[in-house]
């Protein structure tokens, strides 16, 4: 039975997920996704570095310390590039995550985080584009692209949540290159709205099974 929350995907995204019965069952059973757009791809790469292998609480804390930093709590890229290592450590940056964050601010320093750029590039230009930077990996840029940026069309097959969200909903038993190639095969029939189907995924994770 349809339920009122499909009303926040359009007729042409639902009739293509709906090609997939499974994906149907997902959808009808979810919320509305939020939207989570964002021009600042500067700023999310910040946040993104600070928030690696840490719970979303500490993540928080830290770039909150991080942000208190600078005037109207904005990391300007000269700024960060000019705040010393023992500043950047007080506010509970690693050594290492210290170099990533300078890597990012010196990017953009050089224009390379320009909206009109990065929205001109293809996704697996951008993907490319924003891996040359020493600390950001494929996976989170796929996670910009389907956030910040909204592209419709992107399938983070290394994301731990996809893949577990695919393996119950889809019984899947492989592990490895074959699980990421049945994900790829399987998420064939959501083109070109793999974002949108992935966030109904992720949000399966946490939805109670009826």
């Amino acid at each position: 039975m349809a339920t009122e929350n499909t009303h926040h995907l359009s007729p042409e995204v639902l009739t293509i997920l709906r090609q997939d019965p499974v994906m149907a069952q997902i959808v009808e059973q979810g919320r509305s996704i939020e939207s989570s757009r964002s021009e600042d791809i500067y700023f999310r790469l910040l946040s993104a570095i600070v928030s690696q292998q840490l719970s979303t609480k500490a993540a928080a804390t830290i770039f909150g310390r991080f942000k208190e930093l600078f005037p109207d709590n904005y990391p300007h890229p000269h700024l960060v590039l000019e705040t010393p290592d023992e500043t950047l450590r007080g506010a509970g940056l690693s050594f290492q995550k210290i170099g990533y964050v300078r890597n990012v601010a010196s990017f953009a320093q050089g224009g390379n985080l320009e909206h009109a750029l990065i929205d001109a590039m293809e996704d697996d230009a951008l993907i490319q584009h924003l891996t040359q930077i020493k600390g950001i990996g494929r996976w989170t840029v796929e996670m910009l692209l389907m956030f910040a940026l909204e592209r419709p069309d992107v399938m983070p097959v290394d994301d731990l949540g996809i893949q577990n969200a695919m393996k119950r909903q889809y019984n899947l038993n492989e592990t490895g290159k074959e699980l990421k190639a049945r994900m790829l095969e399987i998420a064939e029939k959501w083109r070109p709205y793999r974002t949108i189907a992935c966030k109904h995924l992720w949000q399966s994770l946490n939805n109670t099974p009826s």
